[in-house]
């Protein structure tokens, strides 16, 4: 058991684990594109052109910290990763620490990837994580926790629980980006703080596991360095303002 984790972190830190290519894009989905296409590309090319990377990108990882209320968006084509652009969260409910069970209002902490773009999501759109992954199913299974969560989602408007509320504007824009990038699936890491700048620290009555799932998240995001973070950012990063509607570069 304990083997299998480890082996399955390793793969997710050096973005080895093999998957498919998605489904096409559903009829519904492309009528919000052709929606949203003339209004929003042009600023994501900007941000991409300026970046120095392709668009629409080979590689798109995003980047949650739940202390920080902060989505960093990366991307690369055949060269590094680059820093592109940050969105504010809005809301999000629950504490440092992985979600453990349906209900516990908890957003989760690991390694994921986007599976799903809805355009009927009550919060304006929506994306959908693979929550819960096989780490988090193995952790369940060795605990004897039968539900574990379900329905995790990058969404608009301004509250959420459980979920990352990020604001209409701020999701219309991830919404077109990820669709752009649909043959190779988005990645998402969710961490309690960004472990770049402070050590893991484990919250309080951490389950064992919880050690080195920091510990892979870690090293996963030191792959994401700060300095070149910086360098993006002396030209203006692109946060959010309070009430969701982005500041471009």
């Amino acid at each position: 058991m304990r083997f299998a984790v480890i082996l399955l972190c390793f793969t997710l830190i050096a973005g080895t684990l093999p998957v498919a290519a998605n489904e096409p894009l559903s009829p519904e989905v492309v009528q919000v594109l052709e929606r949203l296409v003339p209004r929003l590309e042009p600023q994501l090319r900007r941000r991409f052109e300026q970046a120095g990377v392709e668009y629409p990108p080979a590689r798109l990882q995003l980047i949650s910290l739940k202390q920080e209320q902060q989505i960093e968006v990366w991307a690369a084509d055949a060269g590094p990763w680059r820093h592109i652009h940050d969105y504010q969260v809005l809301a999000a409910s629950g504490v440092a620490g992985p979600k453990l069970r349906e209900g516990d209002r908890q957003v989760p902490e690991g390694f994921y990837q986007i599976e799903a773009l809805n355009p009927h999501s009550r919060f304006h759109l929506s994306i959908k994580l693979n929550f819960p992954n096989s780490f988090d199913w193995l952790n369940a299974h060795a605990e004897g926790r039968r539900q574990p969560g379900s329905n995790i989602f990058i969404h608009g408007s301004a509250w959420s629980v459980g979920c990352l509320a990020i604001g209409d504007q701020a999701v219309e824009e991830l919404f077109l980006l990820v669709a752009r990038s649909w043959q190779e699936p988005a990645s998402v890491m969710i961490l309690p703080y960004d472990f770049r700048r402070q050590a893991p620290q484990l919250p309080a009555a951490a389950r064992p596991w919880v050690a080195e799932l920091y510990s892979y998240l870690q090293q996963g995001v030191a792959r994401f360095p700060l300095a070149a973070k910086a360098a993006r950012c002396e030209s203006g990063c692109g946060a959010l303002a309070s009430a969701g509607e982005a500041v471009l570069p």
